[in-house]
This record gives structure tokens, sequence and C-alpha cells, in this order.
């Protein structure tokens, strides 16, 4: 199988990801909003030295759509950091693996990109998996876990709007407008709730802010340089990530049947990519326009 440009950045941006998520796991005595602070700090130093350094405008062109980046993107993150403090884990996570469905859906809508048939099959078939191999706590109050698919909404529109700036925008550029609008909203809510941080802490704060520009950057060249249904479901790699450093750095161990959990997502997956390679290779090639063909020599 041929792992395209947007596929390989997609699976470098989800083990980014999982490796933040390690970090916070390491920081419980934060409150969240503080870390996303932290997170949101790194991301807006490291961004704009690059920038500079690079000699771009850090502040773009196109800002309705960056700030609408930004803006869904910060509301996405805050609402799943509510949730990961008032749900269990595994249904926190589970509930916020709706996002690559819900980034196909609304990109029908607002990039009209059409989703094939076969791959919404995909699609649940991975989100399936996910379920089974993390489980899902049915006690879990309505509130929450409304704010939990709300995450995963806000996720999507956010998804959107970076493939709308494709070609239009520089990705650091889209990744430096994220902090921009959490920083100030989560340094209001640290004035008056601050867990100074000591040790190591600030080891785990700073490779999240590290990992995370990672993740960040990587995710939005994915989502620029192909179709949102390519490349949206292979975030679900990051139930394999998630369940493989649960097990070597913290000993969480799995039942056996979470196995079969792990084969669908990966079988979602990688039936998407097959189908879609496949489909690629039986499109017929574009006829050029009359005045466009080569006339022979005489």
């Amino acid at each position: 199988m041929v792992f395209t440009r947007g596929v390989r950045y997609m699976m470098l941006s989800t083990l980014c990801f999982a490796l933040m998520n390690v970090c916070v796991k390491m920081l419980p005595h934060l409150p969240a909003m503080e870390i996303i602070l932290f997170r949101s700090l790194i991301s807006v130093v490291l961004s704009y030295l690059t920038l500079r350094a690079l000699r771009i405008r850090p502040w773009g062109t196109n800002h309705f759509f960056l700030i609408a980046r930004g803006t869904t993107g910060a509301i996405a993150l805050m609402l799943y950091f509510s949730t990961l403090q008032k749900m269990p884990l595994a249904t926190a996570v589970t509930v916020q693996y709706l996002a690559p469905i819900f980034t196909a859906i609304l990109g029908v809508f607002i990039v009209k990109e059409p989703v094939k048939p076969w791959q919404w099959l995909f699609f649940l078939l991975s989100f399936a998996g996910v379920l089974w191999a993390e489980g899902v706590d049915t006690r879990v109050e309505p509130i929450w876990l409304g704010l939990g698919v709300l995450s995963a909404v806000f996720s999507g529109l956010s998804y959107n709007s970076i493939r709308k700036l494709k070609g239009r925008e520089h990705p650091l550029v889209v990744v430096f407008y994220f902090p921009m609008v959490s920083l100030p909203i989560t340094a209001i809510y640290c004035l008056f709730r601050w867990v100074p941080p000591q040790g190591l802490d600030w080891l785990w704060l700073g490779l999240i802010g590290v990992f995370t520009q990672g993740a960040q950057v990587y995710m939005t060249k994915a989502y620029q340089a192909e179709q949102l249904s390519k490349v949206a479901n292979w975030n679900y790699l990051g139930i394999l990530y998630a369940l493989g450093f649960g097990l070597v750095f913290f000993g969480e161990a799995f039942p056996p049947g979470a196995y079969a959990g792990m084969a669908l997502v990966l079988a979602g997956v990688l039936l998407n990519a097959w189908y879609l390679a496949r489909h690629a290779r039986r499109a017929p090639l574009p006829v050029p326009e009359p005045d466009a063909i080569p006339v022979s020599p005489r």
C-alpha cells in the first residue's frame, strides 16, 4: 500500500498527539486550563519565531477562516478537557473519536468534498473498533456526554477551516491562530486558579508544548494535502497509540477482547485507504481541451 503525503502527515500528527497525552497524564495535579495555557504559550512562541525566520507574515490574509480555525479549535479543546475531568477517560476519548465522522459530514457542505457511500461504512467500522477496545460507561451524565459530542462537532468545524485555507496560508500561520485564541482565555482563568508547577512539572509542560506544536503542524499539512475523507479516519490510529503507551508507561493492561477492537480500527482505516487508491486508479484521465492538444509537426 502506498502511503500518500497527507496520510504520512496524519500518522505523525496522531503519534505526536499520543505522546502529548502521555505527558498530560504525568500532571494530574495541575488544572487542565493551566496545561492548555502552557501549551498555547509554547506554541505561540515556536510558531512566531519560525515564521519570522522564514520571513512569512504571521497574521496571514484570510482572517475569517484563520480566526474560525482558532476559535473552533480552542472551544473544542476546552470542552474536551472539561469532559476529561467529569467523565471516565475511556468514555471521553471514545466520544472525541466522533470528530473524524463530523469532519467528513461537515466537509460535504463547507468544502464541497463528497464522501463515497462505502467510506461511511469504513468510518463506522473504525468507530465500532474504538467502542469495542475502550468500552463505554453508560452511567455518564447526559450533560457531559452532550458537551463531549459538541467538542467533536467543533473539532470537525476546525478541521474544515484548515481545509478551506489550503493554498491560501502557510501551515504555520494556521497553527499560529489556534493558541492566539486559547491563550488569553486560559490566562484569565488561571488568574483565579493557579497551581505553581514544581520540579519535573516544567519538563512535562515543555514536552506538551513541543509535541502539540508538531501535532498541529503535521495535522494542518495533512488536511491541506488531501481530501478530508482521505485522511480524517487515520485519527483512529490514536487508539492504538493510547493502548500501547498506556501499557508501556503506566502498566495499563487491557482485556484480550480489546485486540478485536484494535483490529476493527485498523480494518476501517486500511479499507478506506485501499478503496480510495482503487478508485483513483479507475478514474479516467482528464481530457485536454481542444486548443491544448499539441499539433504534430509535419
